[in-house]
């Protein structure tokens, strides 16, 4: 019995896919999500040229 025999044994490699067969749900969902995204990013522009909403934090006043 040889030591190269013992543990386990490795998984054969998949051949890998070629190409991806999209269908028109898979094209419609892409776009959707595309939509999204770019709403998000625009929504996200206009929020930071108002400026901050919150300022930093708890406010402490002079003497007590």
């Amino acid at each position: 019995m040889s030591g190269r025999e013992g543990g386990k044994k490795k998984p054969l490699k998949q051949p890998k896919k070629t190409g991806k067969d999209l269908d028109e749900e898979d094209v419609a969902h892409k776009q959707k999500m595309k939509e999204q995204q770019k709403a998000l990013a625009d929504a996200k522009a206009k929020a930071s040229q108002k400026g901050p909403l919150a300022s930093g934090g708890i406010k402490k006043s002079g003497k007590k």
